[in-house]
């Protein structure tokens, strides 16, 4: 397992590399949460890809793995394997995941903490784990339900079935369906562009919406109203408004 952070032109990608099915088992929950921090801290990161290859997302947890663990020792890895997914998505730059072949149970699950997800004409997704008895741990039964809907995602939940590209582009769990082979180029277009973008702006505006929608909306306008007087005081509002003035819209350069 060869997990890594691959950085190039303000993009980072966190690769997924565990042969031949990216299965997650502790190690691989426990690297992805490193490297999600590791992206977080850099300030050379600017927008993040998570990618599995070009075979696979990822198929899910190491079943072999959990089989041996009892109901104490689960109860102990619980917590360490929810903080691993909650990690990336709470890495405050743009993250998209680039998807391709399975993305089953843990595997959906990490699809789900992206804020974009771009998905092969090949992929399937889905959370298998009721056929095993059990239910989503990874935060499937929470961001799946906020993402598609409850009924839908109940749907998906309680029958653990997989859904193909076009069926997952239409429930909305996917964003864009693309050939196999164009899955990592257009997610690299998609946050290259971003990675252009002023980092504080998308910062907040990523802020605004993940807060907002665990609160009222009373809470939720405040959490956008102090971050939109907030950006004021930055030197990408200067050079936002400036380029606007001066060049009209779309032209300005970020630092």
């Amino acid at each position: 397992m060869t997990m890594s952070l691959e950085v190039s032109e303000g993009v980072g990608t966190i690769r997924l590399d565990r042969p031949p099915m990216n299965a997650l088992d502790i190690a691989t929950q426990d690297r992805l949460r490193e490297l999600a921090v590791e992206a977080t801290d850099r300030a050379d990161v600017r927008a993040v890809i998570i990618y599995g290859g070009e075979k696979v997302f990822a198929a899910g947890a190491d079943i072999k793995e959990m089989q041996a663990m009892d109901h104490a020792a689960m109860i102990a890895r619980s917590r360490a394997l929810q903080d691993s997914f909650t990690a990336v998505a709470r890495i405050p730059k743009p993250v998209v995941a680039a998807v391709t072949g399975y993305a089953l149970g843990g595997g959906c699950e990490l699809a789900l903490c992206a804020d974009y997800r771009i998905a092969a004409d090949n992929a399937k997704l889905g959370q298998p784990e009721i056929l095993l008895g059990l239910i989503p741990g990874a935060g499937g039964t929470q961001r799946l339900s906020r993402l598609i809907g409850p009924s839908r995602a109940k749907d998906l939940i309680f029958t653990g079935r997989m859904v193909k590209a076009d069926e997952a582009l239409t429930l909305g769990l996917v964003d864009r369906v693309v050939p196999a082979a164009e899955v990592y180029e257009q997610a690299r277009a998609w946050a290259a562009r971003l990675a252009q973008g002023p980092a504080i702006a998308l910062r907040a505006a990523k802020e605004c919406v993940d807060a907002g929608l665990e609160a009222d909306i009373d809470t939720g306008l405040a959490i956008e109203r102090n971050w939109f007087a907030g950006l004021f005081a930055t030197e990408d509002r200067e050079t936002g408004m400036r380029s606007f003035v001066e060049e009209g819209p779309g032209k300005a350069k970020f630092a």
